[in-house]
């Protein structure tokens, strides 16, 4: 050991010593400063993760209402169930992956507590370090060899710390990692919900579409059923319409026979034909009634008619004797007098013989004195007339050979 006279310091190993002592003081000011920062950032990216968590969580409970809400939306609509149902899943697989960022986001939260923990440990072993440093530089002044034991123990608590510092760092970015994962499950939960809005919105619009076809369907139900009852009074009418007809029907065939060729025996329903029973004859092409015996042609009452005998034959005059003539006789009626033997018409004041007889129950006859006529007397009788007579230019009486026509 040598002296320096001029300072009265000792100038030995010790004292240079003692300058390292110094920078490693300054070493482990800085370490204690760094951990202070990795303490700092700890507890930054704790808070960070905490609000994350928390974001997640509100997103998880956001989708779920959602989810919730599309379901309810999905249960009530028929035609959009199945895209409902779609949606409240991918909503319920948002609450999931939610939840599964929170618990990421708690793992990190723990994992920014350890890295809290550790770094407070840091920082109180930089303090004690701090402190042995101090201690040491003021042993370092009285005793080289316990300065040197002291920076021995600082250097080692350095290294402890540096080594704590460094892994409150990792610890830290570890927490940033975790609490960047956390927002990106936080953004894919805001996206999910998102979506899940979207698809609640379009739940609620099929909503709608169905309220208004359910609305339409109603209108058109009621419509039907007023339809369905008028057709069912229509088809109510229409039966006793037909029943009504049927029974007409059935009642005109028990009478009318039909067009048929010759006589039936039976009626339409298989029964013997009856009193009133009446049919077309088509061989003769006149209508028959059955009158309870026999078929006979349709006829009117020949009662005060005048029947003929046939299309070409001759008319049926009532025939009767004088005292059988009508009481109160009009002009124009004619008959047959059974009792003068000829045929008699009234003229309006008496009968008059109209031919047949020789006799008169009048005391003269009249007649026009000119002949406005051709005339011809029939052949094999003779004719009087009362003269004078006069015969109208371009007409002319024929006597037939062997009449005779005397003008008195």
């Amino acid at each position: 050991m040598s002296i320096d006279r001029g300072h009265g310091i000792a100038t030995s190993s010790v004292l240079a010593d003692s300058y390292d002592l110094d920078a490693l003081i300054a070493d482990t000011e800085a370490a204690k400063v760094a951990a202070q920062t990795a303490k700092t950032n700890a507890e930054t990216a704790e808070t960070n993760a905490a609000t994350s968590a928390t974001a997640s969580a509100t997103s998880a409970t956001a989708s779920a209402t959602s989810a919730t809400a599309s379901a309810a939306s999905a249960a009530s609509i028929t035609g959009d169930a199945a895209a409902a149902a779609a949606s409240a899943t991918a909503a319920a697989n948002s609450a999931t992956a939610a939840a599964t960022s929170k618990t990421g986001a708690d793992t990190a939260k723990t994992g920014a507590d350890t890295a809290k923990t550790a770094a407070e440990a840091a920082k109180t072993a930089a303090e004690t370090a701090e402190a042995a440093a101090l201690v040491s530089k003021n042993a370092a002044a009285t005793s080289a060899s316990g300065a040197s034991t002291s920076a021995s123990t600082a250097t080692t608590q350095a290294s402890t710390a540096t080594t704590k510092a460094s892994e409150a760092s990792t610890s830290a970015t570890n927490a940033a990692s975790s609490a960047t994962a956390a927002a990106s499950s936080a953004t894919s939960s805001a996206s999910s919900a998102t979506s899940a809005s979207g698809s609640a919105t379009t739940a609620t619009t099929k909503a709608g579409e169905a309220s208004t076809s359910a609305s339409t369907a109603t209108t058109k139900a009621s419509e039907a059923a007023t339809s369905a009852t008028a057709s069912a009074t229509s088809a109510t009418a229409a039966a006793a319409s037909a029943t009504a007809a049927a029974a007409t029907k059935d009642s005109i065939d028990e009478f009318y026979l039909g067009a048929q060729s010759s006589n039936p025996t039976v009626d339409n329903n298989g029964d013997a034909v009856t009193t009133g029973d009446w049919y077309f004859n088509t061989s003769s092409n006149e209508t028959r009634i059955y009158n309870g015996s026999a078929w006979q042609v349709t006829v009117i009452s020949t009662s005060g008619l005048v029947s003929k005998t046939s299309a070409t034959g001759s008319a049926e005059l009532p025939a009767g004797t004088t005292g059988q003539r009508d009481g109160s006789p009009s002009a124009g009626f004619m008959r047959f007098n059974t009792t003068d033997t000829s045929a008699e018409i009234y003229d309006g004041s008496a009968w008059s013989p109209v031919g047949g007889g020789n006799t008169t129950d009048k005391g003269l006859y009249e007649h026009a004195h000119t002949i406005a006529a051709n005339y011809s007397i029939t052949s094999g009788n003779n004719a009087m007339t009362a003269g004078p007579i006069t015969i109208n230019s371009g007409v002319s009486v024929t006597i037939p050979t062997g009449s005779t026509w005397v003008i008195a």
